[in-house]
């Protein structure tokens, strides 16, 4: 509930409030990712000290993680949309920072497999309440813009994690990582619940009445019943197996291939990951508010049409035996990565009540999470474990190739086939 005497129409109505709480949730969104990829950072030398796989790395890092994170969100997105959305947050955020801290007090595969399931639990309940209250907070013209600032914790989140987790880990060691990443989530927490006004259901969209959370199979049937739903889903799950193995496996890729270390690993990818895959984030919401503004399908022309640009570029990052080289194109793919996520989550929450837009956010990340983030680090590492007899120490890198070329050209045919049914079914969701 709201403190005594806060209006949240007024707070809101202040634009210096309205940044405030978009930076906030955010910030939360960057320790949300510094704790779920640091461990990519880190993976070899976890790999080494407990003997491991390729694909037990893409169970530890992708499926065994995933279940889990999708298996949560349901319950947790069913308290967003009947309960106080700032208090799930707080709560899931304490919750995960200590899971974090946990992981490297692990002394076994399994010890830390279990912890990583906790750190997944409680990311479950960040961000279905997170999109829900920036859908209150700012209307549907500047929906996707704000919905890409809030994606830029993704990025935000790498760089830290990969530049600090790889300086940390290469000096002090891996477990040493966790523990000072983690920390500092249990300060934050406590931040969200006592400064984060809770928004009024519809203040954006200008309701004075909204009806009570509708049940799990409604909002199900709710999305099923609009075409470009589906498709919008299924290019946004091969999005993100696309950016999930870009993202994850480059680590393990430039210190195998390329023989770089912890630390410059880390220091690499965090500037292009952190400074170029946050500007695409920016970008991919801002160009669809702008051009979709005259026609809504450019909400998924948007992310389809940077996909095929990146393509040359993202084979090249694998191709190329130059370090130089590889890691100047790979910032083309890194650039257009997160371009998806702000558009197509703006027109799945204009499809929905403004009561179930946190379930339609957990319906949307239970889909393209289970394969795009789930099974993907886990076909990558066992695709590359296949080609090790064929192609050694450079497996990894054919089977990169293989992956990201397959998610791009299905994104693209997904996208595109969404875009068909688009402006008839938001001008169904406005009737």
């Amino acid at each position: 509930m709201q403190s005594p005497g806060i209006d949240p129409d007024s707070a809101y109505a202040r634009a210096g409030y309205r940044a405030y709480a978009l930076a906030l949730l955010t910030c939360v969104y960057v320790f949300n990712y510094i704790d779920r990829k640091i461990i990519f950072i880190v993976q070899e030398p976890i790999k080494l000290e407990f003997g491991l796989s390729d694909t037990q790395l893409g169970l530890l890092t992708g499926f065994m993680f995933m279940v889990f994170y999708v298996a949560f969100g349901i319950p947790f997105a069913r308290w967003a949309d009947k309960g106080v959305r700032r208090s799930v947050i707080a709560v899931a955020l304490g919750a995960w920072s200590v899971m974090t801290v946990l992981c490297g007090m692990a002394q076994t595969y399994t010890h830390l497999l279990l912890a990583r399931i906790g750190v997944a639990v409680g990311e479950a309940g960040s961000s279905p309440p997170s999109h829900s209250m920036i859908s209150d907070i700012f209307p549907l013209k500047q929906r996707g813009t704000a919905m890409s600032i809030y994606t830029t914790g993704v990025y935000l989140g790498v760089l830290v994690g990969f530049a600090g987790g790889g300086w940390i880990g290469q000096h002090f060691g891996w477990r040493t990582a966790f523990l000072v990443v983690g920390a500092p989530g249990i300060l934050l927490a406590i931040l969200v619940r006592l400064t984060l006004i809770e928004p009024r259901r519809g203040m954006a969209d200008k309701l004075r009445q909204v009806e009570d959370a509708p049940a799990l199979t409604e909002v199900l049937k709710m999305l099923w019943s609009r075409h470009s739903f589906r498709y919008m889903v299924a290019a946004s799950t091969m999005s993100a197996f696309f950016t999930n193995n870009l993202i994850g496996w480059m680590p393990s890729f430039l210190m195998r291939s390329h023989e770089m270390s912890i630390s410059e690993t880390g220091l690499w990818l965090a500037l292009i990951l952190g400074v170029v895959g946050g500007i695409g984030a920016l970008s991919g919401g801002f160009l669809g508010d702008r051009l979709g503004d005259r026609d809504r399908r450019w909400y998924v022309y948007v992310p389809a049409l940077a996909l095929v640009i990146a393509l040359p570029f993202t084979l090249y990052t694998f191709v190329t035996q130059d370090q130089s080289v590889s890691l100047l194109s790979y910032c083309v793919p890194v650039l257009v990565s997160g371009m998806y996520a702000g558009p197509v989550i703006a027109m799945t929450h204009a499809m929905v009540t403004s009561r179930a837009r946190a379930m339609s956010s957990a319906v949307f990340f239970f889909i393209q999470n289970m394969i795009g983030l789930g099974l993907g680090p886990v076909f990558v590492g066992w695709l590359s474990d296949q080609l090790v007899p064929a192609y050694g120490q450079e497996s990894l890198r054919y089977a990169l190739l293989f992956a990201l070329t397959f998610a791009t050209v299905l994104a693209v045919t997904f996208y595109l086939l969404a875009s068909r049914h688009l402006r008839s079914d938001l001008e169904k969701a406005r009737g």
